[in-house]
């Protein structure tokens, strides 16, 4: 299998970006469904996909994927300090197309260019967190979600607590303004009081002060917050992630033409394997080493 790269370099970007990586949100369960208590010292992998679904490989697969994305989006797809492309898009992109023993190529766009180079048809996929909106299903196809990103509680470090709306009555929720988690506090966690701050910082910051008894936010920024100097190893997540509808209900996936349901159908199919071998955990593992599952 070969996999080539766009010959374009644009600015080198660092892992020092990823706490303020921006994307599609997620999709999934109830709240109280997905915001339980668990084990802290078990690392989660989620898994997307029915165990039962994608055994059968499609009778025709593509002999070629040629991928499209943009290089500024870390940890999904950012050049390191030696301006060598890598990300978990990236490798993710590799492994499907190894999957399905199928030639691949990877170029790099802005973002606002991908879709018109699909159409133009000077890629087969894009794979850079384009958003599932109502106008871009009706012009593409989406493969099946390979990422949400949920919504997480943190307490500072030890704290015994837990996060379901009856038990956080009365306690004092840190939060960024304006966000949808503020939205979601406001709406399943009313009876708390919920202390907004203008950035994300000041309102993990708050945890530190003392202010508030518990932070919420974006799990992912929160992970690499978590495992960075910043946090000084002062918090930790708590209770499970929470994908409530309407809040945290759009996915990371990967957009095709309109007319190529071949290719959608064969790297549906490649996810539901990759999770199946476990080559999936390890790359999510990879990337994201305090998982905000």
């Amino acid at each position: 299998m070969a996999f080539g790269f766009d010959s374009r370099r644009l600015a080198i970007a660092t892992l020092a970006f990823m706490t303020g990586v921006a994307g599609a949100l997620a999709q999934g369960a109830e709240p109280g469904a997905s915001g339980q208590e668990g084990d802290p010292a078990a690392v989660t992998v989620p898994n997307f996909w029915d165990p039962r679904g994608g055994a059968d490989r499609p009778t025709v697969t593509p002999n070629t994927i040629r991928f499209l994305a943009s290089d500024d989006f870390p940890p999904f797809a950012f050049r390191d300090g030696t301006g060598r492309l890598t990300g978990f898009n990236i490798d993710l992109a590799r492994a499907i197309c190894e999957e399905l023993d199928s030639a691949c190529s990877l170029r790099i766009k802005s973002f606002d260019a991908l879709v018109p180079a699909l159409v133009r048809e000077e890629g087969d996929a894009i794979i850079a967190g384009l958003a599932r909106t109502e106008a871009n299903t009706r012009t593409l196809l989406f493969s099946d979600p390979y990422l949400k990103l949920p919504g997480r509680f943190t307490v500072l470090q030890g704290k015994t607590l837990s996060v379901l709306p009856e038990d956080l009555a009365g306690k004092r929720i840190s939060v960024e303004a304006g966000t949808v988690h503020e939205a979601f506090l406001r709406t399943y966690f009313a009876d708390a009081t919920i202390k907004t701050y203008p950035t994300a910082t000041e309102a993990r910051a708050a945890l530190g002060t003392e202010e508030a008894d518990v932070h919420f936010g974006d799990g992912l920024s929160l992970s690499f917050w978590l495992n960075g100097k910043t946090s000084g190893d002062c918090c930790e997540f708590v209770g499970g992630p929470w994908l409530e509808p309407g809040y945290f209900d759009r996915a990371l996936t990967i957009a095709f033409r309109q007319d190529d349901a071949l290719r959608q159908a064969a790297v549906n199919h490649a996810l539901t394997r990759l999770q199946a071998k476990g080559v999936y955990a390890e790359l999510y593992l990879r990337y994201f080493p305090v998982s905000f599952y």
